[in-house]
């Protein structure tokens, strides 16, 4: 017979085989688990499998910043997603998925599995990219947002824009004068570029990427030179909007300012008009109609204090976005005594320094003369 001491050790020796044993195999089933995982998410990734707002049955499940696993089971439980938000949270804690869930918009369908949702909603969600060209007003800027699928409130955006009172962290923004009659307050400084935005960036992030972008852009010595011709960056970008829109060739930009600054500094009162057909066609385009090559004498007669046929000096604000190479050519504009110019309808442009000249040219432009 055994002894006591000898059944006890007897029994500690088989309890230690046995955890031993339980404890081998969980490492197994633990270890194939994770291998098995690992090959379903590998095999998932290159499967060329994408979801998206087109896909069958896809659902869009938009993803807090901060938000915890459980939140995230509530979401997807809400959207009939995943029938058991439990299980999801454990599961998600077993797979090690908690912590990884990416902020932004995500596509997922009922049919996958727990850890491929949970695959997925770790991935970098969905965004789109939107190149914005040079001059683009703000208007239009909404119109290529709503084209390329990004998701946001009309109505708080544009409020944002008008009165930036979230965005004073901004010198430039600070610095923006409160001016009778100005439309949008923040055009002007939303600088055109290509960005990518998520499908449902919040109103503020939207208009905060075009910001970082300008602040980043508006170089020291443009500070610096606008102070010099005693002018503020306000009136610099107002200017730049409207040589921005007057040509798109780099070559005529320091030209095309150099007439603006003419007539701004002249001693005969009745050249202190921009006359600027591109204030016009914002003017329109701010109506609803189409841009005109030739002003009729209805735009012409528009009242409104960004018609610059209408009225002296700079407008209330700036009429579009306009890119670096305006604002440039607008603070270094080229020596001339130029006070007119028209489009020839060939890419190029003719400038004057008198008026005779200037008929002259407008009977060769292909917009008028022919």
């Amino acid at each position: 017979m055994f002894s006591r001491r000898a059944l006890k050790f007897l029994s500690v020796v088989v309890f230690l085989v046995l955890a031993l044993v339980v404890a081998g195999i969980g490492v197994y089933f633990g270890y194939s688990y994770v291998i098995a995982q690992n090959a379903r998410f590998e095999a998932f990734s290159t499967s060329g499998t994408t979801i998206g707002p087109d896909t069958a049955g896809a659902k869009m499940v938009v993803i807090p910043r901060a938000a915890t696993t459980k939140a995230i089971a509530a979401l997807l439980s809400d959207q009939k997603v995943i029938a058991n938000p439990f299980l999801f949270t454990l599961l998600s804690k077993v797979n090690g998925f908690d912590g990884q869930y990416q902020a932004g918009t995500h596509f997922v369908t009922a049919s996958m599995t727990y850890d491929e949702i949970m695959y997925m909603l770790s991935q970098k969600p969905k965004s789109v990219t939107v190149t914005f060209p040079e001059g683009i007003t703000y208007k239009q800027i909404k119109a290529k947002l709503t084209a390329a699928g990004v998701y946001f409130d009309e109505k708080k955006l544009d409020a944002m824009v008008k009165n930036p009172s979230l965005f004073l962290d901004y010198d430039f923004v600070r610095a923006i004068p409160v001016t009778a009659g100005r439309d949008w307050t923040l055009q002007g400084y939303l600088f055109p570029d290509t960005y990518e935005f998520d499908m449902n960036a919040d109103e503020e992030t939207i208009l905060r990427t075009f910001l970082n972008n300008a602040e980043n852009k508006y170089l020291p010595e443009f500070y610096a030179r606008a102070q010099v011709l005693g002018l503020s960056m306000d009136q610099v970008i107002t200017l730049a909007s409207i040589v921005q829109n007057e040509t798109a060739k780099l070559t005529d930009m320091g030209t095309v300012a150099s007439v603006f600054w003419n007539r701004l500094k002249s001693k005969d009162p009745t050249m202190n008009f921009l006359q600027s057909c591109a204030s016009l066609n914002y003017l329109r385009e701010e109506q609803g109609l189409a841009r005109r090559y030739i002003a009729t004498d209805a735009d012409i007669k528009f009242q409104s204090p960004y018609n610059t046929y209408q009225n002296k000096g700079l407008p209330p604000g700036p009429i579009g976005n306009p890119g670096s190479d305006a604002i440039r050519a607008t603070l270094w504009p080229d020596k001339t005594t130029y006070l007119y110019f028209v489009a020839m309808g060939n890419g190029n442009t003719a400038f004057a320094s008198t008026f005779t000249q200037h008929l002259a040219n407008i009977k060769n432009s292909k917009y008028y003369g022919q």
